[in-house]
């Protein structure tokens, strides 16, 4: 009787571990901490609420809605940066650079310099075998006062991040895009 319990327990907990298997495009950016004045966005969309978007743009925007009913999740974090938390904030950054590229994610954009001197944008890709995209992945440290990251999650087919650019207002993606296009 005792191991048919510890069976039952076991294949359960095997179940749940499957369920919360995540995306082969999510990307888990950790914890971070806000600058001494607080400033931390955290935005986090979930299938749900992206299938909803997708029903209310369908007849005004058809494009967008197909684009929204793709994907799986959205994770957009700003970060301010301050003397207290910059160096612990960038070396988290790079942090995760190095594990997208340790984990087979393709680096397509790299810009460092720029007008500012001080911008650091890195894009990568997760590739599905149909050649769709699993995931895409923005971090940038913008000059020095604030880092975003951006997870998209989904099925995207390639010729879709124009429109992914557009809406986001992603401009290193954009230039991507317009390659694609071509």
């Amino acid at each position: 009787m005792n191991t048919l319990r510890v069976s039952l327990l076991a294949s359960l907990l095997s179940v749940a571990a499957f369920a919360a298997t995540p995306e082969p495009g999510y990307v888990d950016f950790g914890k971070f901490s806000p600058s001494a004045d607080g400033q931390f966005v955290e935005v986090n969309l979930q299938n749900g609420l992206l299938k909803f978007a997708a029903t209310l743009a369908g007849t005004q925007e058809p494009e967008v809605a197909e684009l929204l009913r793709n994907l799986k999740h959205v994770r957009v974090n700003v970060v301010g940066l301050d003397d207290a938390n910059r160096r612990e904030t960038t070396e988290h950054v790079a942090r995760i650079r190095r594990e997208l590229t340790n984990q087979g994610w393709t680096q397509i954009v790299t810009v460092k310099g720029g007008e500012k001197k001080a911008e650091d944008v890195a894009i990568y890709t997760k590739q599905n075998p149909d050649d769709s995209i699993a995931g895409i992945v923005i971090t940038v440290i913008d000059n020095g006062r604030e880092a975003v990251l951006v997870n998209i999650v989904g099925d995207i087919k390639p010729e879709q991040i124009a429109t992914i650019a557009e809406r986001l207002h992603i401009d290193p993606l954009k230039k991507i895009a317009a390659n694609v296009e071509k």
